[in-house]
Order: structure tokens, then C-alpha cells, then sequence
């Protein structure tokens, strides 16, 4: 909204005056890193103010969070603590994003269509839980099918609707970016790609979810992951830095970066609330929400491979309750003492806060080296 207020309206109408220092200063609304910094201060805010409101509205209601009774024993005493706190972040991402992104811009309107729905799907999720009183709500078949069905609609926009490349973008080999059918060695056109980005956006929103059982742990790894996601998004977009990384350029998918400054920003806004100890949890409304989110900008921007990189503590978790299953089926051994995998660590005696903490270092450690990664090619 702003870009065409300030910038496609007041300062082409004024442009006649451009020794005027007024509207030289409307010009940087043109400017995606300008914008993308206010999408994040704005959603930070949002966050931040609403918070409290938002709070104080779930206790009223009496939404509270309902703790699995197989889970550590000492996290009993969260019961009741607020949830569906994800609401918030969902909210300030699509209000930032609708404020400072370009409107005309499809790939703005999948991120935030796909955010959308997977956050009503934990949105369900929660409602159920809270409704039956117990951990449980939707069944894995229910949930299975809602992310699905988001995932086969991202498809269909990207296939009906865009020239997307069907090509599989693989780190550290730059041939694998040429997008042309008949000469990319990693085309795997359309059709195959289907069961690709459902892989994708079901394993992210997934693996967000799992992590999310301690306080500040989710949100935390979350804004880190943004902030690199942010970066990658960028220069994806920037026809200079693409050609010269190796990337696969579309220059429409510059403006995604703006709506990756609203997710790291509202993230931050939201552990705010978060942190140990906790006054809300984002609940699956918030956890599959960011998901979706993570996973379709990666597949937006062709960064798929490059997301086990980025969100590797999403992904140590979500294989910890794979190998967890897996061991426990096969031999009736388990490998972890629980799982998610920060389960562990507390049954060992570690205290919640120097797991998350520990956790977040390790997420640093992982963008760090997913960024790095960009003049490797």
C-alpha cells in the first residue's frame, strides 16, 4: 500500500520537484531493502503492542494449552498458559507485508495465501484440543490431507499461472540453476515437482511443529532462519548477485524479501512474550503457519536443498522423532530418552533455558553456514 502511495501516486505526481528534499525522500519507498526494514519494524511493533491485548483476550476465553501426558512431567505446570499466541504473528506478518509489499506482485500473494491456510489448519487444530480438553485435535490423517491440499494449490498457482522453473536447484553446483528444459541437467518438470514441494512445505511445517515444545525454542530458530531465508531471498531477486552466486534469477521474487523482513520481524516481536517462562505459546496455528511460510519461500525461491541447511535444527528434530519411531518399531529400543530431540537434553538434566539457548547457537551456527555457502557454487 505504501509503495503505491508514496511512491507510484505522491512521487510521480511530484516529481517535477525533485530538487525538493521532500520528494527525494519519497523515492526510497521504490527500494525493496527500504521497505523490506520497515515490513520488519512494523511487524515487530505490531507484535510488541498487541501482545498484551491478544493475551489478556485468551485468558478471558480461557484458551489454554493442553499438555501431552506422556511429555516431561515438570511441564505440567504450563497447563492452561495461553496459546493460539500464533495468531499474533500471523497477523503482523499480513498486515506488515500488505503495507509495504507490492500488491501486484503473485509471489507475495502465495506466500501469504499459504501462510494463511496452514494457519487455519493448526487454527482447527488447536480449537479442537482446547474444545475436547487434551493434546490431541485434528487425527495425522486430517492434518495430512489440510497440508496437502496447500501444497497441491501452491503448485497449481506456480504451474496455471507463472513461468516457473521446474528445475531442482542443488547447492554447490551451479549447472543444476540453468532453468532451461532442454539444456538443465536437474529439469524434472511440473509433474514430478508436485510430489517435490509437497515433500517441502509437509516437512517444514511438520518439523516447526515438533519443535515447538519449549519456551522461546520454536520463535527463536524461527527469526534466525528468516533473517538467513531474508538474505537468500534478496540476491535471488537481484539479477546482479544471481548471475554472479549461480542462482536461479526471476527478478518477481525480489519482492518476497519484504515478506520475510515481516516474518523475522514479528518473530522477534513475539518471543518477546515467549521467552522462558512463557505468557503464550504460538500453538499450531503459529508453528504451521511459519512452516508453510519457511517452506514456500524456499520452493518460491528455489532454495529447497538449501532449507536443510538453513533450518537445521527444524530438521535435527524432526529426524529425531523419525529415528525415535523407527528404532522403537523395529527393536523396541529407543535412541533418545524422548523425542523431539530438546526432550532429550532435559531428560539428561538440562534446564529449559540451556537448551533453548543452546539450540539457538546452533541455528546461528547453520545460517551462517547456509550463507556462506552462496560463493561456493
Amino acid at each position: 500500500m505504501f509503495y503505491y502511495l508514496f511512491y507510484e501516486w505522491l512521487y510521480r505526481s511530484l516529481q517535477a520537484h525533485e530538487e525538493s528534499y521532500f520528494v527525494k525522500a519519497l523515492n526510497v519507498f521504490q527500494y525493496i531493502t527500504f521497505r523490506t526494514a520497515y515490513a520488519a519494524v512494523t511487524a515487530l511493533l505490531l507484535s510488541l503492542l498487541l501482545g498484551k491485548p491478544v493475551i489478556r483476550w485468551l485468558r478471558e476465553w480461557n484458551i489454554g494449552q493442553q499438555i501431552r501426558q506422556e511429555g516431561p512431567q515438570w511441564h505440567m505446570s504450563k497447563r492452561n498458559t495461553p496459546t493460539m499466541g500464533g495468531v499474533l504473528i500471523v497477523g503482523s506478518v499480513l498486515v506488515s507485508t500488505l503495507l509495504w509489499g507490492r500488491l501486484d506482485n503473485l509471489y507475495v500473494w502465495v506466500a501469504l495465501g499459504a501462510t494463511t491456510l496452514f494457519a487455519a489448519i493448526g487454527f482447527l487444530d488447536d480449537y479442537l484440543k482446547i474444545k475436547r480438553q487434551q493434546s490431541l485435535g485434528l487425527t495425522g490423517r486430517q492434518k495430512l490431507l489440510g497440508q496437502l491440499f496447500v501444497a497441491a494449490l501452491v503448485w497449481a498457482v506456480l504451474y496455471f499461472c507463472t513461468e516457473y522453473a521446474w528445475n531442482v536447484n542443488v547447492p554447490f553446483f551451479k549447472a543444476t540453476a540453468d532453468p532451461n528444459p532442454r539444456t538443465s541437467i536437474s529439469y524434472i518438470g511440473p509433474y514430478l515437482y508436485l510430489p517435490f514441494i509437497a515433500l517441502v512445505l509437509l516437512g517444514t511445517s511438520n518439523a516447526v511443529n515438533l519443535t515447538d515444545g519449549l519456551d522461546g525454542l520454536a520463535i527463536s530458530v524461527t527469526f534466525i532462519a528468516m533473517a538467513a531465508l531474508t538474505a537468500f531471498t534478496y540476491v535471488t531477486g537481484h539479477a546482479r548477485f544471481a548471475n554472479y552466486l549461480g542462482l536461479t534469477h526471476r527478478p518477481e521474487i525480489a519482492e518476497l524479501t519484504v515478506f520475510c523482513g515481516a516474518m523475522a520481524g514479528a518473530s522477534l516481536g513475539f518471543l518477546w512474550y515467549n521467552a522462558p517462562p512463557a505468557e503464550v505459546f504460538m500453538g499450531d496455528v503459529g508453528s504451521l503457519a511459519i512452516g508453510g511460510a519457511i517452506g514456500t519461500v524456499a520452493v518460491l525461491t528455489k532454495q529447497e536443498f538449501m532449507l536443510l541447511m538453513v533450518g537445521g535444527v527444524f530438521v535435527i528434530e524432526a529426524l529425531s522423532v523419525m529415528l525415535q519411531v523407527f528404532s522403537f518399531k523395529m527393536t523396541r529400543r529407543r535412541i533418545f530418552k524422548m523425542a523431539p530431540l530438546h526432550h532429550h537434553f532435559e531428560m539428561l538434566g538440562w534446564r529449559e533455558s540451556k537448551v533453548v539457548f543452546r539450540f539457538l547457537i546452533l541455528a546461528i551456527l547453520f545460517a551462517l553456514l547456509s550463507l556462506s555457502t552462496l560463493k561456493l557454487r
